[in-house]
């Protein structure tokens, strides 16, 4: 019993970091900083899914979001 406990909190634990990652947002910070925020909910969060991609995008400030997606 007190495995699957454990199991459930490791993986409590992943959503939550999973969650963490899914609210960066720039906002009115500068690109380096969203890029360090970004990179560190990253690590913290063990995500290595293909989407990582679009999650930056949809955390871009609409402004610079609109000038990456038109230079792609």
């Amino acid at each position: 019993m007190s495995d699957l406990k454990e199991k459930l909190r490791r993986g409590d634990n992943k959503i939550i970091k999973v969650v963490e990652l899914k609210k960066v947002e720039q906002r009115s910070k500068i690109i380096e900083e969203f890029v360090q925020e970004f990179k560190r909910a990253v690590r913290e969060s063990k995500y290595k899914e293909g989407p990582l991609i679009e999650e930056f995008k949809r955390g871009m400030n609409g402004v610079i979001r609109r000038k990456f997606i038109e230079a792609e």
